[in-house]
């Protein structure tokens, strides 16, 4: 397993985790003014090195791929979805190996230890709380779109207050998509699948918030780019300073 700082400026390698964790910290005394409480800054070096051991899935982009088919994450496909996030969804970035796509729900908040947000996450899955799509590449797992109601998102609570009703808005929140898969159409095929669906969900429009910055990885395009969602006619309706908020009606 292997913790990398924040600041990407040192690595830590080894098979104890607690040993890792105690030299990242010292790192970040001697090298870092870091805001953060010291219980949190260990907490997120523990969720890193778990995750850098857990998240084994392979890492290299594979040159072609079959026929993407995509399904809602129902209560049969939990073990499907789970699988993805423990194991395939971020191999090459640990640092996001214990989001499980919370985030778009909860805001931001302090660090919380891994299992549990994934028990959390799966709750959300069960009770209809949050929705989601898996994308499947010859019976492989290759991504997971989470296209819940906006009002069921935190982090955008409040958007555009004089616009529609949020628990009509489905919010294309976060694309996550393996390694193998990047770049290979399986973002375009959960969003067109999330804009079939949306009038039977009953929503009166979709919505998404690609970034208004280029990103610095693959991993980092979790919001989709905007080029995708201009492609299928959604509109730009409000600009934000990090994110521009897109919508279609259904």
């Amino acid at each position: 397993m292997w913790i990398e700082c924040f600041e990407r400026d040192a690595r830590f390698d080894g098979a104890d985790a607690e040993a890792l964790v105690e030299e990242f910290l010292a790192h970040v005394r001697a090298a870092h003014q870091v805001p953060y409480p010291e219980h949190e800054i260990r907490l997120w070096a523990r969720n890193f090195a778990d995750a850098s051991a857990r998240e084994d899935g392979p890492v290299e982009r594979v040159p072609s791929i079959g026929p993407i088919v995509v399904h809602p994450v129902t209560e049969d496909r939990i073990d499907d979805w789970l699988r993805f996030f423990d194991r395939d969804a971020f191999p090459d970035n640990p640092d996001w190996g214990s989001c499980y796509c919370l985030h778009p729900h909860t805001g931001d908040v302090p660090e919380r230890p891994w299992r549990d947000v994934r028990a959390d996450m799966v709750e959300r899955l069960r009770s209809g709380a949050t929705l989601g799509y898996l994308a499947y590449v010859d019976g492989r797992l290759a991504g997971w779109v989470n296209a819940s109601y906006r009002s069921t998102y935190a982090k955008y609570d409040g958007l555009d207050p004089d616009g529609p009703d949020p628990g009509t808005v489905v919010g294309v929140s976060c694309f996550v998509i393996a390694p193998p898969y990047r770049r290979h159409g399986v973002s375009s095929a959960l969003l067109d699948r999330v804009v079939a669906d949306g009038q039977a969900r009953g929503a009166r429009c979709i919505e998404g918030y690609p970034r208004r910055t280029a990103p610095g990885t693959d991993s980092e395009s979790f919001c989709g780019p905007r080029s995708m969602f201009d492609a299928r006619g959604f509109a730009a309706v409000m600009e934000h300073d990090r994110f521009t908020v897109v919508r279609k009606p259904v």
